[in-house]
């Protein structure tokens, strides 16, 4: 199940989906091992018998990280399985889920146990989510969650394909959905945040929802907000 997408870095597609709105979107989680060997797991997934023993295989899980409040439904299952890991809320969804004790919140200054390795910025000003965008050094990997999307061109019918189409979401490559564009009610602090993940040397760019970009990953970048650059 796990896919090895660069150096200290896997994925892991889930075989359920989740609904938003009416609309079931597929599920994808990332596992980055840092150098003392620890486990960072982003936006878990349904977590299976199978699966945790390929993520044991690769060391010891420690972080768990909800990216958005929009991704938070198998992180209290994660957390029982490792007791021991700690939690990491994006902002918001400390309120949301209450019934999970989050050891810290996600801002835009990396956590002392990955500084160095991770960074990370908080995409603010959109009125859906605050989503924590993360970079990961040694593969050169950008991960986003929601604000970049590609699902297949068949993964809606009727009604909701005609939706998906007009909401970008099923375009030749990634791009940023129409409700998410809309949605930016602060787009000079938007912006600002943009800026930052542009600086960073990107070569790949992950996503919960879409397929991955494996080279040119500025480039990339900069063709899905270039109607915010603008």
């Amino acid at each position: 199940m796990l896919k090895e997408f660069g150096h200290n870095i896997w994925t892991a597609d889930g075989s359920e989906v989740v609904a938003m709105m009416g609309f079931h979107y597929p599920t994808r989680m990332a596992v980055i091992r840092l150098s003392d060997k620890d486990l960072f797991v982003w936006s878990p997934i349904s977590l299976t018998e199978s699966l945790r023993v390929e993520i044991d295989a690769l060391g010891e899980v420690r972080y768990l990280v909800a990216p958005n409040s929009l991704h938070h439904l198998f992180i209290a299952d994660w957390k029982r399985a490792y007791p021991d890991a700690r939690v990491y809320a994006a902002p918001g969804l400390r309120e949301k889920r209450k019934d999970i004790a989050f050891d810290n919140d996600l801002g835009d200054a990396p956590v002392t146990e990955w500084c160095g390795e991770i960074e990370q910025v908080v995409v603010e000003g959109n009125a859906i989510t605050s989503e924590v965008v993360f970079f990961h050094r040694k593969s050169g990997t950008v991960i986003f969650t929601d604000l970049i999307q590609q699902l297949p061109t068949a993964w809606f019918s009727g009604w909701r394909a005609v939706v998906a189409k007009l909401d970008l979401m099923v375009g030749p490559e990634p791009s940023v959905p129409r409700k998410f564009r809309m949605a930016f009610t602060n787009r000079r602090v938007a912006r600002a945040s943009l800026e930052r993940i542009l600086a960073w040397p990107a070569e790949k760019v992950l996503m919960a929802h879409g397929t991955p970009i494996i080279k040119g990953g500025q480039a990339f970048l900069r063709r899905a907000f270039g109607w915010l650059i603008a």
